[in-house]
């Protein structure tokens, strides 16, 4: 019988009085691939560190046991750490910023990883190091082995990372979330990558994940996570098609589909088609730079949103989306084209027209973290819409913002906390408190639920759509996430190199795709069904191949 490549036994993780990880048992195979699925805060990020001994110095409380590649990761001294690490296993975080040091040029951080481990001279280092760029599928990788990290794009530092883990040909690899800040298409193209490789090398992967169809396109086997254990645990198809435990069928019932029409709901939410549209865009057009340097983000864009009504806008990373977002609230003046608020014109540089209607344009930010201060209360925060509206009475702001917090489902008395004392979801409905606080006629939402998983998404969707049917808010909705788009827009426009290729009625574009770009994204999007996962990569392998 032979020894499995990891074997977990009863791992426990305490930091300080909260216990991450609670009596995990698993093993995993040479060749095979586990995924790791689950809510933020359900232990699966430090169980996979802790694969690799990553908790060791950080005052983290680590009992049980973990072996890898032999390894007993527990009772292994530095030395030993050093080889498993890189050698024999490696991981791939979800942010290849924060894991690329941007002082140095990616094919050095490469060839460094591989001299570690390996008596080679710096010269064989840089070769290894351009071999494997190439292998993840970097173009003219001997060139690109000179560039630094923010000269690739997300997906191609994505891709540099999995190249650094293959430098040393590891017998696993953890990956830890790696598409999740990724666009379908780039999402894909990783999820296609590290299938290919381990078809070829023969390496173990642990996928850790909190978007389910991720792990129906990658993995042989998943493994559910609640609360720090394990709750169901099986091949994928199984534990995907017929689920045994209520909590694997509440997180598949969150999951967004594609194919599913967006269902009807009650109450004031439709917009009426022959009213005059709340929001106007006319060939709206944003260059940055100057000379031969000047890049066109948005290119000609035009669109409208009525009171009460969804615009989904949906396309890759650098396709304009944000820009286009941050025009239509005035956070940016466009270069050129008209924009109409109300009838009246606002797209001008001239802020006199603009300023009587800014607190009825708001937006919210993808990431809540940074778009609030870390160090005033989140109470302040969300009062600054009114502070800044001429209120001055601070019982009357308190109680304002006590009630804007309830109202997105928060505890009002939480008004002196800060937001490091908050979850992602409750950051994220802090930000919509916020924006409601200026009572808006029109938000626009920059991947609000993006870096959430399922069950959260699921819940910040519904909030938004519940405060949509009863203020008549006009929201224009930007996500990479098709299948989320698709659930919460009643129209929508495909956005592709700052240009619009497509836009109607989502159930129209959705079920009979005009534009080749579109029906490509489409066709990117994860399927729960792992056969039909399988169907699709082997279709992109021969289209990739032609």
């Amino acid at each position: 019988m032979t020894t499995p490549l990891v074997q977990v036994e009863d791992l426990t993780i305490d930091f300080g009085t909260v216990r991450a990880v609670d009596g995990l048992s698993f093993t995993l195979e040479a060749g095979a691939a586990l995924g790791v699925v689950g809510e933020s805060g359900s232990g699966k990020s430090a169980s996979a560190s802790a694969l690799l001994g990553l908790h060791r110095g950080t005052g983290a409380r680590v009992t049980g046991t973990v072996r890898v590649a032999g390894t007993d990761v527990g009772t292994a001294g530095e030395a030993e750490l050093r080889a498993l690490r890189g050698a024999k296993a490696a991981m791939v975080f979800q942010d290849p910023l924060s894991s690329l040091d941007p002082y140095y040029t990616v094919g050095d951080q490469i060839a460094e990883v591989y001299r570690v481990h390996n008596s080679a001279s710096r010269r064989a280092a840089r070769a290894r190091a351009v071999e494997v760029l190439d292998r993840v599928g970097i173009p003219d990788a001997a060139r690109r082995a000179r560039s630094r990290p923010h000269e690739f794009s997300g997906g191609m530092r994505q891709r540099a990372l999995i190249a650094m883990a293959l430098a040393c040909e590891p017998r696993l690899i953890v990956a830890d979330e790696p598409t999740t800040a990724l666009d379908v298409t780039v999402q894909a193209q990783i999820l296609d990558l590290l299938h290919e490789l381990r078809r070829e090398t023969g390496m173990g992967l642990l996928l850790v994940t909190h978007d389910v169809g991720v792990a129906a396109e990658s993995v042989d086997d998943v493994l559910v996570m609640q609360h720090g254990r394990a709750v169901e645990r099986g091949p994928v198809a199984e534990v995907l098609g017929a689920p045994r435990q209520p909590y694997t069928r509440e997180l598949l019932a969150s999951v967004p589909r594609i194919d599913e029409k967006r269902a009807a709901v009650p109450g004031p939410r439709a917009a009426d088609p022959d009213a005059a549209p709340l929001l106007e865009a006319v060939d709206l057009r944003r260059e940055f730079g100057r000379g031969a340097r000047r890049v066109t983000a948005v290119d000609g864009v035009s669109l409208t949103v009525h009171a009460g009504e969804t615009l989904g806008i949906v396309g890759e990373s650098g396709s304009g989306k944000t820009t286009l977002g941050r025009m239509l609230v005035r956070l940016l003046d466009p270069t050129s084209g008209r924009l109409r608020y109300a009838g009246e014109e606002i797209g001008s540089f001239s802020e006199k027209a603009f300023l009587p209607h800014r607190r009825e344009l708001q937006m919210v930010f993808q990431d809540p973290v940074a778009s609030l201060n870390p160090r005033r209360s989140i109470g302040e925060s969300v009062a600054d819409p009114l502070r800044a509206a001429g209120e001055s009475d601070e019982t009357r702001i308190r109680d304002r913002v006590r009630e804007l917090l309830e109202r997105v489902g928060l505890d009002g008395s939480r008004y002196e906390r800060y937001p490091h004392e908050f979850s992602g979801g409750q950051r994220q409905r802090i930000g919509i408190a916020r924006a409601l606080a200026a009572e808006p006629k029109l938000i626009v939402c920059d991947e609000p639920v993006s870096a959430l998983d399922v069950t959260t998404q699921a819940q910040v969707i519904a909030l938004l759509g519940e405060l949509q049917r009863e203020l008549g808010i006009g929201l224009v909705f930007i996500a990479h996430d098709l299948a989320v788009v698709r659930q919460v827009s009643d129209r929508v426009a495909v956005m592709r190199q700052g240009r619009i290729v497509e836009q109607g009625a989502v159930d129209e574009v959705y079920g009979s795709p005009q534009d080749p770009y579109t029906k490509q994204l489409l066709a990117a999007v994860p399927a729960l069904d792992p056969a039909h996962a399988a169907a699709r990569r082997a279709t992109r392998s021969e289209l990739a191949a032609a």
